[in-house]
């Protein structure tokens, strides 16, 4: 998984309109990622996820929200698999198993608050 981590010079910038599709870019055969948000309290993270791409099996130690922002993906939690489409999003329980795949080629928003 490639990341991308926004530099201060980056074109996203507080008090300014900006697209989030345009924020990440898609890569033949993978998963990109880029962290815009970084805090001690939590992240926000941009994904985009090729065709057929995904993330494994594991689990986190807070709730997190995925926001899809264009495509669709396939979102198992504890073995039930969702379907989420542009415009949607799941919330992922705290230590709960979760795997993400790509059915179509899919941007998201994963926001991540530590508590």
């Amino acid at each position: 998984m490639k990341n991308d981590s926004l530099p201060p010079s980056a074109p996203f910038a507080p008090a300014r309109v900006t697209s989030i599709a345009d924020l990440v870019g898609y890569q033949e055969g993978a998963v990109v990622s880029r962290v815009i948000v970084k805090k001690p309290t939590g992240n926000i993270t941009l994904f985009a996820f090729d065709q057929d791409q995904g993330l494994s099996e594991h689990t986190a130690p807070f709730d997190a929200l995925v926001q899809m922002v264009e495509g669709e993906a396939e979102i198992t939690i504890a073995g039930q698999p969702h379907q989420v489409r542009g415009g949607e999003m799941i919330l992922l329980p705290a230590n709960q198993p979760h795997a993400l795949r790509a059915v179509t080629r899919y941007k998201m928003v994963l926001t991540m608050i530590r508590s």
